[in-house]
Order: structure tokens, then sequence, then C-alpha cells
């Protein structure tokens, strides 16, 4: 293993917090902001909660970027752990053979999420692609890759891999379309799933977490661990700031820059997108470690933490868990006196509110759900 981290890993508050800021708005946050729209009168609420919906096509909003972050965060938190494992002396064969049952859980939990109630014996309508399933897939190639190549190497794997799949989709013809139709029916991921994807596709052409979207979405991960090897290095905080906002000003410019011929595009996870959303990780996750690990200002992060420490708990609880009708029961006497419009908006909040609760429990009692 060709490893420069030069230090022993340890846990930061900012991943944490960051993690538990994303998974806030997996788990109703995001719905909460996008159903102000058009109940304040206020043209800055209104432009913000339109960012909590997903464009058709073409086109990104902030609400694309929280599944991105997640990857990411996983590939931060892997360097985390497989460092740490290494420095035990754990061999990597140990360490890829617990990535791997995790790959096979998450697979399964995946399937599980996307198709409750499931019928086993109509596997044709079961949907395989998943949230979960990604994580799984992504974190167990990109543990491969990390215990066998360098910093450097891995930042080129990426690249590579982003600049393939960008000329697998403009110069491969499909069927019927040609090469380089980017459109919603005519481009090359969509034939792929048509093609070779068992079950059920999401987009009924396409699943925008099937077969071919599956190699630059590891890339996210690979970036992510990364940014790992920065926070582990033994160098002054300022040396590893300044790492993190190049790297999250270039992915930001380049993607930018890329998305001239090739549109920045979540359902293709095209190569513009991932380095946006790249960039845009390294950012944020370097603003979250200076304000949290660097400044010390922590008490307020306490709130994201809570989430960010069982976060796959909360994704499994709010497809599981109805907290939005227990918010009913519980809070409707209050908020039906306020005008109709407000009530899913004060629905949705007391929704979340119960669900940092039921975390915050588990938090009191040392519950930390890992696969």
């Amino acid at each position: 293993m060709n490893k420069d981290s030069g230090s022993m890993p340890g846990r930061l508050a900012s991943i944490d917090a960051l993690r538990g800021f994303d998974m806030l708005m997996i788990s109703g946050g995001g719905s909460f902001v996008y159903l102000l729209h058009g109940k304040t009168n206020i043209p800055a609420i209104d432009a913000v909660a339109q960012q909590f919906e997903h464009p058709e096509w073409n086109g990104f909003t902030f609400y694309d970027f929280i599944f991105p972050l997640f990857l990411f965060l996983a590939g931060t938190s892997l360097a985390f752990s497989l460092t740490g494992g290494l420095s035990k002396g754990i061999p990597q064969s140990v360490l890829l053979r617990k990535v791997f049952k995790r790959m096979i859980i998450l697979i399964l939990l995946g399937i599980l999420d996307k198709n409750a109630p499931i019928n086993i014996f109509d596997p044709a309508n079961i949907r395989y692609g998943s949230v979960l399933g990604r994580i799984g897939l992504a974190t167990f190639v990109v543990a491969w890759l990390y215990m066998r190549f360098s910093w450097q190497h891995r930042l080129y794997l990426a690249l590579v891999v982003l600049v393939l799949y960008y000329l697998s989709l403009i110069l491969i013809p499909v069927p019927g379309f040609g090469a380089g139709d980017l459109s919603f029916e005519g481009n090359l991921v969509g034939w792929l799933d048509r093609n070779f994807m068992p079950g059920r596709l999401k987009q009924k052409t396409y699943d925008e977490l099937g077969l071919l979207t599956q190699f630059p979405s590891f890339c996210l991960t690979l970036f992510g661990t990364l940014a790992g090897d920065i926070l582990l290095k033994r160098i002054p905080e300022s040396g590893k700031m300044k790492r993190l906002l190049i790297l999250g000003l270039s992915g930001v410019f380049l993607g930018l820059l890329w998305n001239l011929v090739f549109p920045i595009n979540k359902h293709l996870w095209s190569s513009s997108f991932i380095l946006v959303t790249s960039g845009m990780s390294f950012l944020l996750l370097a603003v979250f470690y200076w304000v949290i690990d660097v400044q010390h200002f922590v008490k307020w992060s306490f709130f994201f933490r809570v989430i960010g420490m069982n976060s796959l708990v909360i994704y499994l609880a709010v497809r599981f868990i109805d907290f939005n009708a227990s918010s009913k029961l519980l809070f409707q006497g209050f908020y039906m006196h306020f005008d109709e419009k407000w009530h899913e908006v004060f629905n949705t909040l007391g929704g979340l509110a119960l669900v940092w609760l039921f975390l915050y429990f588990l938090y009191k009692n040392k519950i930390f759900v890992k696969v």
C-alpha cells in the first residue's frame, strides 16, 4: 500500500456534523424548505425553496448535491477507517472482506427500501437500483483502490474514468439514435439499462441508479478519500485548508467548464455533475472542518452530529416509520389555528422534531448502528 497520510486517524466532529446536515436534508429538511415556497411572500425564501426540487433533465439545484455529498463523505470516512485498521496491523484482506459484507447488506437493504412491501416471487417488477446499494458498491470498489494506489494515482484514476465516461456517451452509437445523443430517450445510459438491467427501471426507459452511472459515482467516493487523506496528514491546519479549497474550487471550475459540452445532469451522473458536486463537497467540508475542528466552535454542531452518527438508522427509519403521521396526532391541535396553507409546513417541522428526538434517544443511550 502506497500511502502518504503520515498520521494516525481520529474521529473528526466536522465529518459527523456535515453528514448530519446531509441526512437532515434527506430525512425531511429538504421537504420542509421546499414547502415554504409561496407561503411567506419573501422572494429570497422562495428562491431557496426552489433549490429543493430536482430539474427534469439538464441543470442543477442544491437538492441534486445531497446524495453526491453523502457518497463523497463515505470516501472521507473510509480513509479514516481503513487507515485506522491498517495502523492496528489488520490485514488488507480482512478489511476488504468486512467492506464486502457491508456492501452485500447495503444492497439487500436498498432493495427492501425501494420495493417494500417486496414481492420476492415477481423479480421482474423489483427495482434493484438503490441509494444504499450504490453506497455499498462505491465503498467496496474504492476500498480496494485505496489500499492499492497512492493519493495521486487515485486522483488521476478518477479523472480518467470521468473522461472515458464522457467519451462513451458521445462516441458509442445507440441503436435508433446514433452517437452523442444525450436526450432522455436516446442516451447510452438508458439503452444499457433497458437491455441489461434486470427488474424495474425507475424512469421506465432508464434508472438513474442503474448500470453505467455506477462508474462516475465511484469517482465521488474516490475524491472523498483524497479529502480524508488530507485531513489525516500531519501538516498545519492552514495547509489542509489550502488543499481542500484548491481541490474544491478546481472541481467547481472544471465542472462548469465541462458543462459547456457535457451538461450537468444528475440523471446521467454526467462528468461535469461529478466535478461540480465533488468541488462543492471539498468546499463545504473545508468550512465545517475550519469552524468545528480548527476554531473549536463545536456546540452549535451538536444538532447535526446527533443525526450524522446514526445515518443508516435515520435513512431507513423515515422510510418505515411515518413521523409525519405522528406529528399530526401530536401537534395538529396547535397548528390548526393557523392559516391552512401553513398546516403542512408545521406538520413537516413537527415530523423533523420527532426524527431528531428519536436519534437523540439513541445518542444518549450510546446506540450507534453501523454496518
